[in-house]
C-alpha cells in the first residue's frame, strides 16, 4: 500500500478549498461592520466563490489534463493562495469580492479536480476506495469545521487570520507537492472555447438569477433594476425568471454543442454520454443536492442567530457545534460502515435522517433557538450529512475508468460548488424575500399609525434588509415613532425573522426530499470493478 503521504497532502488542498464555503458565515455580522457592506452584499460573496468554481471547474479539469495533474495542482495552488492574501488584506467588500470570490474560486478549479485525479495516479483497489473516503471525509469535516475556526478566529483574533493562514497552508502543499506521483503524462487536447463560454455564462445567470430573485422577484417584478429611470421588467416579467431562462437555454446549448463535437470527432469539454452511467448520474445528483442542504444551513442559521439574536462569531459557532461534531465523526462513520453496507444503504439512511432532521429544525424555530429539539435536530442533520459525505466521492469516481477520473473530478466539483451556490442563493433568497413578505403584512395589520404604515411601506418597497432586531427601536425612533409604537415595531420584525426562518427550513425540507428520488441508481453493493471507458464516438 502507498505511502499515506499523498492523500495528507491532498486532503489538507481539499480541507481548505471547502473549508472557505463555510468559514465566514459566522463572521458576517463583523464582516459587514468592518467593511461597511451589508447581508446581501456577503451573500453574493459566499455565493459567488461556489459558483466561480462551479462555472469554471470543467475548464480547470480539462487544463489539468493539458497541463499535467500535479502541475496545474501546484498553480492552482499558488492562485488561491494570492486570493486569499488579497482578502486578508481587503479594505472593502469589492477588493474581499476580487479576493475570495473570484481568484480563490479560479485556484480552486485547478486544484479539486487534480486532487480526484491523483488519487487514482496514486493508490490502487482497496487504498483508492480508503483514500476517496478520506477526501469526502475531509471535505464533510471542513464544512463543519468552519463555523468553529471562524468564530474562534474572528472573536478573539480577526477574522482575516483565517486568510493569513490558508497562505500558510497552501504554501506547505506547494513544497510538498513533489512527493505526490503524476503517473498520466500530459495530453495535447485542443479546448473549445465556446464550450466554456457557454458553460460558464449559463451557470452564472442560472444562479445570479436566483440570487436576485429577493429584490427583484421571481415573476412578477418588485423592485426591478431601471436605467434612466425606466424599469427593466420585460414584458411586465421580472429580470430574474429572465436570467433563469437564458442560463438554462445556455445550458442546453452547451450539452447540444458537446455532442456536435463528438459527432464531428473533435474533443468536447465534457463527455455528456457520462451522464448515461446511472452510477454516476444518481452520485452527482445526491452530491449536488447535498451541499445545496449544506450551503442553506449554514448562511440562515448563523445570519439568524447574529442578526436577529445577537450573537457573537464564537457563540454562532458554538450553537452549531452539534451540526459541525456529528458531520465530522459520521463522516468517519460511514467509512467504516461501508466495509460492511453497500453504498445505497449509507447513501438511503443519511438521506431519511436528513428529511427527519429538517422536520425536526422546522418543529423547533422560536425567537431564541434554545430548545432542546433544535441541538437534536442540528446534531442529526451533521449525521446524515456525514454519511452522505463519506460515500459520494467514491461512487462517483469508481464508476469511470482511471483515465477519466480527472473529467469526473471537474463534474463532481461542478455539482458540489453548484449545489452550495444555489443553496446560497435560494435558501437565502427565501430567507430575505420571506422576511419581507411577512414583515409587510404585520406592519399592515398592526395598530401603527397610518402616516407611519405608509412611511414604512415606501421605504420597504424593494425589499427589508437583515439587520439585528435590536436596532429596529432606534431606527424607529429615529424616525418619529413614539416610543410604544417603536417597541410594537421591534416585536413585528423580529416575529418576521422567526416567520422567515420557518419558511427557509421548509424549503431544506423539499429538497432533502426530493433528493431521494436521486439516489436510486447508488450501487447496492460494493463496486467490484471498473466500466469501460465511455468512447468519444
Amino acid at each position: 500500500m502507498k505511502s499515506w503521504t499523498v492523500v495528507i497532502i491532498l486532503a489538507a488542498a481539499q480541507f481548505v478549498m471547502v473549508l472557505d464555503g463555510t468559514v465566514m458565515n459566522v463572521s458576517i455580522s463583523t464582516v459587514v461592520a468592518d467593511l461597511d457592506t451589508t447581508v446581501s452584499a456577503m451573500q453574493a460573496a459566499i455565493t459567488f466563490y461556489t459558483l466561480t468554481m462551479a462555472s469554471a471547474m470543467l475548464l480547470g479539469a480539462k487544463l489539468g489534463d493539458v497541463w499535467g495533474r500535479r502541475r496545474a495542482f501546484v498553480i492552482g495552488s499558488c492562485i488561491y493562495a494570492v486570493g486569499s492574501g488579497l482578502t486578508a488584506l481587503a479594505p472593502n467588500i469589492g477588493v474581499l469580492f476580487l479576493g475570495w470570490s473570484v481568484i480563490e474560486g479560479l485556484g480552486a478549479v485547478l486544484v479539486i479536480p487534480a486532487i480526484a485525479a491523483l488519487i487514482a495516479d496514486n493508490y490502487t483497489g482497496r487504498a483508492r476506495i480508503t483514500a476517496y473516503a478520506i477526501i469526502g471525509a475531509t471535505s464533510g469535516a471542513a464544512v463543519a469545521a468552519g463555523p468553529l475556526i471562524g468564530g474562534f478566529v474572528t472573536t478573539y483574533f480577526d477574522w482575516r487570520y483565517v486568510f493569513v493562514a490558508e497562505v500558510v497552508i497552501m504554501a506547505g502543499v506547494v513544497l510538498c507537492a513533489r512527493f505526490i506521483t503524476d503517473a498520466t503524462p500530459p495530453r495535447a487536447v485542443r479546448i473549445d472555447v465556446l464550450s466554456v463560454v457557454l458553460s460558464a455564462s449559463g451557470l452564472i445567470l442560472l444562479v445570479f438569477g436566483m440570487l436576485q430573485t429577493k429584490v427583484w422577484g421571481w415573476v412578477i417584478p418588485l423592485a426591478p433594476p431601471q436605467i434612466n429611470g425606466v424599469e427593466i421588467a420585460p414584458f411586465g416579467i421580472s429580470p430574474s425568471a429572465w436570467l433563469m431562462l437564458i442560463g438554462g437555454f445556455l445550458i442546453w446549448m452547451f450539452v447540444v454543442r458537446q455532442r456536435r463535437l463528438v459527432d464531428t470527432g473533435r474533443p468536447p469539454l465534457l463527455q455528456v454520454s457520462m451522464f448515461g452511467i446511472t452510477q454516476l448520474r444518481s452520485g452527482l445528483s445526491v452530491l449536488g443536492a447535498q451541499y445545496a442542504i449544506t450551503a442553506g444551513l449554514f448562511f440562515m442559521v448563523p445570519v439568524y442567530l447574529q442578526m436577529t439574536l445577537g450573537l457573537n462569531a464564537v457563540e454562532t459557532g458554538l450553537k452549531i457545534f452539534p451540526l459541525s461534531v456529528s458531520l465530522i465523526v459520521f463522516s468517519f462513520v460511514g467509512t467504516v460502515l461501508s466495509r460492511r453496507w453497500s453504498p445505497r444503504r449509507i447513501v438511503r439512511w443519511g438521506q431519511v435522517i436528513l428529511v427527519v432532521s429538517s422536520v425536526v429544525l422546522l418543529g423547533s424555530v422560536d425567537e431564541d433557538l434554545r430548545g432542546l429539539a433544535f441541538g437534536i435536530g442540528m446534531f442529526t442533520a451533521g449525521s446524515a450529512l456525514g454519511l452522505l459525505a463519506s460515500q459520494l466521492g467514491n461512487v462517483n469516481m469508481s464508476s469511470v475508468p482511471p483515465e477519466q477520473t480527472s473529467e469526473v473530478g471537474g463534474l463532481q466539483g461542478v455539482f458540489q460548488n453548484l449545489g452550495s451556490s444555489l443553496g446560497t442563493a435560494l435558501i437565502g433568497s427565501v430567507l430575505i424575500g420571506a422576511l419581507s413578505t411577512s414583515f409587510a403584512a404585520g406592519v399592515a395589520a398592526s395598530t401603527l399609525p397610518a402616516e407611519a404604515k405608509s412611511v414604512i411601506a415606501e421605504q420597504t418597497e424593494g425589499g427589508v434588509e437583515i439587520i439585528p432586531s435590536s436596532t429596529v427601536d432606534t431606527i424607529a425612533t429615529d424616525a418619529g415613532l413614539s416610543s410604544t409604537d417603536a417597541a410594537n415595531l421591534t416585536r413585528i420584525y423580529g416575529d418576521a425573522q422567526v416567520s422567515s426562518l420557518r419558511v427557509a427550513f421548509f424549503g431544506l425540507i423539499l429538497i432533502a426530499f426530493f433528493s431521494l428520488l436521486f439516489s436510486r441508481g447508488i450501487p447496492s453493493a460494493a463496486p467490484v470493478r471498473t466500466p469501460k471507458a465511455v468512447r468519444a464516438g
